[in-house]
Parts: structure tokens; sequence; C-alpha cells
């Protein structure tokens, strides 16, 4: 089979060739249809994280081991199957929970295998979906997609998921306002989803103009355009003044931040309302001082948000059926071309999702 492997950080990936393995017990073997993008591919590719303050977390120190194959935004037909398989057949199309786990933790125990503390997950600690076949651990990490477009469904295994996690835990509060920040391809996601589980009206905050046709059409009720002061697109005062002003002027009840950078973060906290709630999503990375007397005074909830569980990517899977969210898909790529993929969303040149048909 035909693979794009990442030899070691910050190397162009690899094309290779090697045996189409073969299932055996609970295995399947998938031809991948379609991989999603992801800026978590990104880290993988450039070696790990950027915690702030010159310090840098190497994904080897979380258990990675190179040369690996990435991609677990994985969606494909099932080529074939181990002898103990049930629950699915060949031929048919699937989508793959990746978020592998040890099956002992705490979490694990609970199905929360996104949040293992030994973590197996496809595509960062085992070949992925960068290639023309997947082998998958155990069918039960199998979803039939019953008719819902391949290279949309491949969000939903990540993107999605860790979008709709977020906006889960800022509904927890029955928000009446929601600061969505970020209209990349999480942000989009995370609107839509805002718009069918939520109540709330939609504010969303970007530093890019162009992307603001694309969220409102998704879903959002107010735009601002975080660096400007007095635009169309934020309206009169400075952003923060704009965003309050939105809120009736005492501000949000919730935020989610899908860029989780320092000024992102900072800008969050000075629009959330007493009570608020702050869901951090993205891993641009960084590091903020913050006002410490201002959490308890206003009984703030800070909180991440990292994907979701098998759970949830069918409840998510279960709203796409419906026509309820419809991913985004800007950009196709052959496997061939998985460098410039990367390379392309490194460059911030994908708006939406970008996939990869091998």
């Amino acid at each position: 089979m035909k693979s794009a492997r990442i030899l070691a950080p910050n190397e162009p990936l690899a094309i290779s060739e090697s045996e189409t393995p073969h299932p055996k017990g609970n295995q399947v073997l998938v031809k991948v249809k379609s991989v999603g993008v992801c800026h978590s591919d990104l880290h993988l590719w450039e070696g790990g994280y950027d915690l702030g303050d010159g310090q840098f977390m190497k994904v080897t120190d979380r258990g990675v081991k190179y040369p690996v194959t990435p991609g677990h935004e994985i969606v494909g037909t099932i080529e074939d199957i181990g002898d103990g398989v049930s629950n699915v057949s060949k031929g048919d199309d699937v989508l793959v929970f990746p978020w592998i786990g040890c099956g002992e933790c705490p979490a694990c125990k609970v199905e929360n295998e996104n949040l293992c503390d030994t973590p197996k997950s496809m595509g960062v600690f085992q070949d992925g979906g960068y290639s023309d076949y997947a082998l998958i651990p155990n069918s039960k990490y199998l979803v039939k997609l019953d008719g819902v477009d391949p290279d949309a469904a491949t969000s939903l295994a990540c993107s999605g998921l860790t979008a709709y996690n977020a906006v889960k835990k800022a509904n927890a509060n029955s928000p009446e306002y929601l600061v969505i920040i970020g209209a990349g391809g999480l942000g989009l996601m995370g609107i839509q989803i805002a718009k069918a589980i939520t109540n709330a009206k939609i504010i969303c905050i970007d530093n890019d103009d162009k992307k603001f046709d694309t969220a409102k059409k998704m879903g959002a009720d107010y735009v601002v355009n975080t660096n400007v002061t007095g635009s169309i697109s934020s309206g009169s005062g400075t952003p923060i003044e704009k965003i309050i002003s939105i809120s009736d002027g005492k501000g949000a009840d919730s935020v989610i931040d899908f860029v989780n950078a320092p000024p992102t973060v900072k800008t969050g906290l000075a629009v959330l309302r007493k009570r608020g709630n702050l869901v951090l999503v993205g891993l641009f990375g960084g590091s903020l001082e913050i006002s410490l007397v201002t959490i308890p005074l206003k009984s703030l909830t800070i909180q991440g948000a990292y994907t979701g569980n098998f759970n949830d990517m069918v409840e998510l899977l279960n709203l796409a059926r419906k026509g309820t969210i419809n991913p985004v898909i800007s950009k196709r790529y052959s496997l061939d071309d998985a460098n410039t993929a990367l390379t392309d969303l490194k460059a911030r040149k994908i708006i939406g999702r970008a996939v990869i048909n091998p």
C-alpha cells in the first residue's frame, strides 16, 4: 500500500510503498476514501507544541514514535474484516473513531477514551490515514456513514468532534450570548453546531473580514473584527466594547476560543459577564498572565475541550445525516500532494477544511 509518512519532525513527508496488511480477529482493513488535513497533523509534523515562555513540548515526550503515518480523520470503505467482526461488513462506508485508549484507565472505563492516560490514537501513536489503506484495531471504532458525504464526514472525527464537545460545555450555563473566537475550520463548525443545539445569539470574532461572509452563512448573528476599531464589521468603539454592547452591555455568557493564543484568551476573559464560561480549544500555544482575583469575583469557569468520545461522534454524525450541519470542504489534495496540503494549512491558505483523497 502507498502512504505519506513523517520520518522526522520538520522533514518532508516521504511517499512509501509497503505490504497491505491482512486483518485478524476484531481488526478491519479500510480502503481510505478521504482523510482530513488537521492542525494536529501540523503539530505532529513540527514535532510538538509551543508552551510559551520559550518552552516546547515534544510529541515524542508524549509517546509518539517516528516514522509515523499521520491522518486521524479517516473515512473509507471496508475492504476486509477479521474473523471476529460481526457489526460491519465488507463494502460498508464508515467513519473511524481515532481516539483509541488503553481500555484500563479511569477515563477509558467511563467510555472517554479520548482522555486516556496512555492513548493509542490513530494517526498519532499508530499509523493513520495518509495512506490508501488503514488497519483499524477493532471494529467497535467504526460507524456507518449511511449517506453522509465521505469528504464532509472526515472532520466529524476530530475538528467537528472537538467543536461539538466545546459547544456542549459552553451550553452548560444556557447562554444568551455565545462568542466564538476564530472563523477557521473549527470555528465555522462550532457556529453550525451552536446554531443547532443552543438557543444562544452567536457572535463570531476574527481578525480577517474575508471569513465573515462564510461565518454568517453558517449561522453567526454578529461578526466583529478584533483588529479594527470603528469598522463596518466591528461597529463603533473598540472590539471588546462592541462585543459587550452587543451582549446587552453585560458581556457574553460563554466564550469558545478556537485559537487559544494569548491575545484571544485575553479578549475572551475581557468580554465575559459574571458567571461566564470560557472554553479553550485551540492549540496555538503561548502563555498569559491573568488577574487571578477576577476569576473568583466574577465566578468564572475556565476549562479545556479536547476532541470527544465515541458517543459524541455518533451524535454528531446523526446531525450530519439530518443536514443540520454541513462541514465546509474548501480544498482537496492527492496523497502525493500531502506536503503541499500541510504547507498550505500552515500558511493559512485553507478556509474551512481540506482533505486528502488517496
